[in-house]
């Protein structure tokens, strides 16, 4: 974490812990609550929107449709493992009269406060004020801000980190010292929000229900006799989930379609339907097909022949759902992400009888 007090510049290395007796005055967050973990002071402004919690994100997400299950339903897995989402990106977090009032506050408790300027960079009075108000040009080149452009129609913007990937190296790519963009627009620099980045920070966001598939027989199954698999086509449909940046046009909405339920028996001495275990998902949402009496010789469109009854263990029968990654999002822009993928484990029992009245 890289901080600068006061007047002052106090660098500190990567894991420097700020001791507590230095709040931090945060700009833009949500809610009166304190930045997750180490990643800086804690402290803020009880009562306004400038709160503790320098990389917090504004993003909105809602769940448009589809997810039924509540409670029980869990994320998708991406099938790609070297995909991840955005480690950060740039977000408006504060009016030039939030600022200005942030700084007030610095100099009625100098030795107190920090402002977050960047997700680890907090500077003190000094330098808050040559900046912001007087104007000053930083060292790096960086033009300043007269009066806190109070008076201009825009906002303050600050890179913001992607909470699940704060050990990531580039969570600290936005580490652009805070700063002014016009109303309407978006800034043109690295990371800077887009509607693909808001649909990556969906996918994060899409649950789904449990795998748990429906078999026939019930209990235990049969050496040699085919177990029907099927889904429920209500349960299993596509979850929609959309993301969009406040005081920006910018949006996505992620679609997670499922496409297949991937059947591994849970031993090599067992046969699936169809041979590679990959029943596709049908037109009305279904997957497979419940039993019926009289189709016990049948093959089932989905299911399992147990080839060797199960000897005191059960058998670890994995089902796994695919889903299709799409997202669509401002200005028509559009395209796919990695497939998804959730697996359920169910325990089966197989019995040693070579026929049964179903």
């Amino acid at each position: 974490m890289r901080i600068v007090a006061t007047s002052t510049f106090l660098m500190a290395a990567a894991l420097t812990v700020v001791c507590s007796s230095t709040a931090a005055y945060a700009i833009g967050d949500k809610g009166d609550q304190a930045p997750p973990g180490p990643s800086g002071p804690s402290g803020g402004a009880k009562g306004n929107t400038l709160m503790a919690g320098a990389s917090q994100s504004s993003i909105e997400v809602t769940q448009v449709s589809g997810g039924k299950g509540g409670s029980s339903n869990k994320p998708v897995v991406p099938v790609d493992p070297n995909w991840k989402p955005p480690a950060c990106w740039y977000e408006p977090v504060a009016t030039s009269e939030q600022v200005k009032a942030a700084v007030d506050q610095l100099k009625k408790t100098p030795n107190e406060n920090l402002v977050p300027v960047t997700p680890s960079l907090y500077w003190g009075q000094q330098l808050m004020v040559d900046h912001y108000e007087k104007g000053k040009t930083q060292s790096d080149g960086s033009e300043g801000y007269k009066n806190f452009n109070i008076g201009k129609k825009g906002k303050f913007w600050r890179g913001v980190v992607n909470p699940d990937m704060r050990d990531d190296p580039a969570a600290y790519d936005c580490e652009k010292n805070l700063f002014w963009q016009d109303a309407g627009t978006v800034p043109k620099v690295d990371h800077a929000p887009t509607p693909e980045v808001l649909a990556a920070y969906a996918y994060d966001k899409i649950k789904v229900p449990d795998t748990e598939v429906e078999m026939k027989p019930e209990g235990k199954s049969t050496v040699n006799l085919p177990t029907w698999v099927w889904l429920d086509k209500g349960k299993f449909e596509p979850v929609k989930v959309r993301a969009e940046l406040p005081h920006t046009n910018l949006y996505a909405e992620t679609t997670a379609k499922p496409v297949s339920l991937h059947l591994d028996p849970g031993t090599a001495d067992a046969e699936t339907f169809p041979a590679d275990g990959e029943c596709a998902v049908d037109e009305d949402g279904s997957i497979g097909a419940p039993y019926t009496k009289g189709s016990s010789k049948e093959d089932p469109p989905c299911g399992i022949t147990y080839l060797r009854a199960t000897g005191g263990e059960p058998y670890r029968l994995k089902a796994s759902i695919t889903w299709e990654i799409t997202w669509e999002g401002t200005g028509g822009a559009g395209g796919d992400l990695p497939n998804g993928t959730f697996e359920g484990t169910q325990d089966v029992d197989v019995q040693e009888i070579q026929s049964i009245n179903r």
